[in-house]
């Protein structure tokens, strides 16, 4: 039996890796898109999981992890639980932030504007923490 792959994250941590053909990544990162549009969070989360398991590339793997962080904060808006909202927007900021660190904007098909999403989701934790209500965040993107 073949050990599973790992990488070390921005964050130290070590993750398992599931090596993904870059177009198939594309796929999963299109699908996801669509999905949040349509308000599908769980959909979503669950399309960007293999384009974020699929890619050893650490700064590329903070974007799609922020991706899914704010999915699953819509998931938790729709359960009506704003702590939850909070904790995973936190999550999706810490992992936005080092990607734009890293100077990743963009995985297989898809083109960020970090920076709005970024704004956008400090806007939403301000709203959540107050236990405002908190719409789903349009995501700025264009194909690559």
């Amino acid at each position: 039996m073949t050990p599973a792959k790992t990488v070390v994250q921005l964050d130290g941590r070590a993750k398992v890796y599931r090596p993904l053909p870059e177009a198939e990544r594309a796929e999963a990162m299109l699908a996801g898109l669509r999905h949040h549009a349509r308000g599908e969070a769980f959909e979503a989360h669950e399309a960007w999981e293999p384009a974020w398991m699929g890619t050893d590339d650490v700064g590329e793997r903070a974007l799609i992890q922020g991706l899914i962080k704010l999915a699953a904060a819509d998931v938790h808006a729709s359960r009506g639980n704003p702590a939850g909202v909070a904790r995973n927007l936190e999550g999706a900021l810490q992992r936005l932030r080092s990607a734009e660190a890293a100077g990743v904007a963009s995985a297989p098909g898809v083109v960020l504007d970090l920076a709005a999403l970024i704004h956008l989701a400090v806007d939403q934790l301000a709203h959540a923490s107050a236990g405002g209500a908190t719409p789903s965040i349009a995501i700025p993107w264009r194909p690559a």
